[in-house]
């Protein structure tokens, strides 16, 4: 799809989440490892485990048919050796990971050859990569100067060597983006990292409005967050007040009971 159309992507967690992004036309679902902070309630991706990820993607699997479903590897996945990344690999591939996404650059291009060599397409991660985040600088756009950006170009063509797919640029500057973009053979897919990339991808929950923080380069489209609050405030009022459950809403008996009691 490089050059022919922009590809759509969305990070989504679940069973509904993908069932509604599929309906709505999206090319690739992203199970991504933000499930710990945007699902979780965890502070960081770090506290999510392989068995997190089984059990989302396994969700995502169930509901989502036409788009690609790619699978992120969490924190500790794949770090240890290219034997543990490729189990882990498999362990998602196994319940509808078409594909795994795995941050680094370089130094993890073994992993990557070898998750590809076992048959699991993967996809890249570059820019700000979250599982690393505070060890590299903090949660800052990255590829402003020309080092990062030179840096992150080498790391893009060591990934495209290694075998990816697809690399995710996050959170670095359009510049940079563009550069990686034109250089590199696979498509790259942006978040937060301008316009120029082959695709674009958002967490479903900044798309509709539920995510307590919004990114600033997310867009919100409609605010379900106040949708939905209204909706139970409503519901517990007619609780209340006795409105609900109404006849509508009622099976009766077939035949009379009352000597029952």
């Amino acid at each position: 799809m490089k050059g022919l159309r922009p590809i759509v992507a969305v990070t989504a967690y679940d069973y509904p989440t993908a069932w509604i992004a599929d309906e709505a036309g999206v090319d690739v679902i992203l199970v991504g490892d933000s499930l710990g902070m945007v699902v979780l309630g965890y502070p960081s991706t770090l506290q999510v485990t392989l068995d997190d990820m089984v059990r989302h993607t396994a969700a995502v699997a169930r509901a989502a048919k036409r788009p690609l479903i790619v699978a992120d590897m969490p924190f500790g996945s794949y770090e240890p050796s290219s034997s543990t990344a490729v189990e882990s690999a498999v362990a998602l591939a196994r319940v509808g990971a078409e594909a795994v996404k795995l941050e680094g650059g370089s130094e993890y291009a073994d992993r990557v050859k070898a998750i590809v060599d076992a048959g699991i397409p993967v996809m890249g991660h570059l820019g700000l990569t979250p599982q690393r985040a505070m060890r590299i600088g903090g949660y800052r756009p990255r590829a402003r100067g020309r080092e990062e950006a030179r840096r992150l170009l080498l790391d893009a063509e060591s990934l495209v060597e290694a075998g990816v797919f697809s690399i995710v640029l996050e959170f670095v500057s359009e510049e940079a983006a563009e550069i990686v973009t034109r250089r590199v053979p696979v498509p790259t897919i942006c978040i937060g990292s301008g316009r120029r990339c082959d695709g674009q991808i958002i967490v479903f929950h900044d798309i509709v409005g539920l995510s307590r923080h919004t990114p600033p380069f997310a867009k919100k489209y409609v605010d379900a967050r106040r949708i939905m609050v209204e909706a139970v405030t409503r519901y517990a009022e007619d609780v209340r007040n006795g409105r609900f459950p109404s006849e509508e809403h009622v099976v009766h008996a077939k035949e009379p009971l009352e000597d029952l009691g």
